[in-house]
């Protein structure tokens, strides 16, 4: 197999990132098609099968190059099957997403989770370098998730291990989450969480630049938080510092769990690059056990857009190869 070629496909909500990789994680070329999540995304399939095969004719290279096609999906998927139980982004309900592409392209196909192929992506060919024992963290809209123990991703019996954002962070008092529950990791370090939390504390205290871009804008983000963090605005400081606490303590409890050797922070908010690390690094060390933290390196992703569709090629890799 070593002259084949694979194909990597993250699909989200608005777009569907593609890319064809060569065995040793190099990439040929890479594209996106819009998601039609018309009629429930019955379409989407097809779509991908027909960009690949488009893909292929361009590069004038023949279909029997191709191995396999490794998929990151969001939503619940069963892993065995590639069923995807709800998607709710796409309009998937009990949707058998693997087995509609494999007989469209008559090639082998696989299914994760996206989260879970970001965190491979990391481990294969990013900030991991090839760490077998890995815990990534997405930081975007939402917070994701990835665990690598001896270099296989970890799903647990029904597909959800690694909701790192589900983690209970504040037990009573907690913001409402989309998955029904308070108080998750979710709605305080995920952008959207960092902004309520900015916004909160200008409401408190206004003696800040961010009470001046809230009064201009009407509203704040985690980006205007870490800028002007990084003009040492005090409350932009403190907004950071709360975030960090509950990101370092979860992401310590976990490392205490599984000992990895390197925790990867991508996403969004992981652009914010130094600042984040320090205050993360602070609460991390104070709650996760001396030598695990001795083992443990806090890294920032270096894949951005491409770490799903370079996991998902690791994945339908280690499945035709086995």
């Amino acid at each position: 197999m070593d002259n084949h070629w694979y194909v990597g496909v993250d699909i989200g909500g608005t777009t569907i990132k593609m890319a064809i990789i060569n065995t040793y994680g190099e990439m040929i070329t890479k594209w996106e098609i819009p998601t039609n999540v018309e009629d429930k995304g019955k379409h989407i399939t097809t779509d991908i099968c027909k960009a690949i095969f488009m893909k292929m004719d361009e590069l004038n290279e023949p279909k029997s190059k191709l191995a396999g096609i490794g998929v990151g999906a969001p939503g619940f998927i069963n892993m065995e099957t590639g069923f995807i139980y709800k998607a709710v982004n796409i309009g998937w309900t009990d949707f058998p997403l693997k087995d509609r592409l494999e007989v469209e392209t008559g090639l082998p196909v696989v299914v994760d989770n996206d989260a879970n192929l970001a965190a491979l992506g990391e481990m294969w060919r990013g900030a991991g370098d090839g760490a077998k024992n890995l815990l990534a963290v997405t930081l975007g809209t939402g917070v994701g998730g990835g665990l690598i123990a001896n270099g296989n991703i970890l799903h647990g019996v029904n597909g959800m291990a690694g909701e790192i954002g589900h983690i209970t962070s504040l037990a009573t008092g907690g913001a409402p989450c989309n998955c029904g529950k308070t108080g998750c990791l979710e709605t305080i370090a995920s952008a959207t969480g960092i902004a309520r939390i900015a916004t909160e504390m200008v409401n408190e205290n206004t003696d800040s630049e961010l009470s001046a871009i809230l009064i201009r804008k009407g509203k704040l983000t985690a980006k205007d938080v870490f800028d002007c963090a990084n003009n040492e605005d005090n409350i932009a400081l403190q907004v950071i510092d709360e975030v960090c606490f509950h990101l370092g303590l979860a992401i310590a409890n976990l490392a205490n769990a599984i000992n990895p050797e390197k925790i990867v922070i991508g996403g969004g908010v992981s652009k914010a690059g130094d600042i984040l690390l320090r205050h993360l690094n602070k609460h991390f060390n104070l709650y996760a056990l001396p030598r695990v933290a001795e083992g443990a390196e806090i890294t920032i992703a270096t894949l951005g857009n491409d770490a799903g569709v370079i996991g998902a090629v690791w994945l339908i890799k280690q499945k035709i190869n086995k």
